[in-house]
């Protein structure tokens, strides 16, 4: 499976990302307000890269597929920088319903190598996949 690549992210992402979600918090694009609060720049919201990992997922095993997705926020993320997200199926499993299921562990990680964001899906599969 081919990596996501994503960025150098701009400001203009974290807004256009903060209209559609509805989180108008300053901090994800007041430079002052970010400085004042201890920050080198406004703070892009982890579920944008929360995102970007469910872009991911569903671009390879299909949205109409998912059956559990969940993330763990680890590490900050800037305008400026450019994450990659990737996974690997790591189970292949029949649900209590007969169904074929797959696991997934996603990352989605900086350019420095740190992870931003951690994260686990499960997949309805064809049998033979």
């Amino acid at each position: 499976m081919s990596a996501l690549v994503v960025g150098p992210l701009t400001r203009t992402d974290l807004v256009r990302y903060q209209g559609a979600s509805g989180d108008f918090n300053p901090i994800h694009h007041d430079e002052g307000f970010a400085r004042e609060a201890g920050l080198p720049a406004p703070l892009s919201l982890g579920m944008l890269q929360a995102g970007f990992l469910a872009t991911w997922a569903t671009d390879r095993f299909g949205a109409e597929n998912v059956r559990a997705f969940r993330v763990r926020f680890a590490a900050r993320v800037f305008p400026g920088d450019t994450v990659t997200c990737d996974g690997a199926v790591t189970a292949r499993r029949t649900g209590a319903d007969g169904e074929a299921l797959l696991d997934i562990d996603m990352t989605c990680t900086k350019q420095d190598g740190t992870v931003a964001v951690y994260g686990w899906a499960t997949f309805a599969t064809d049998e033979d996949e």
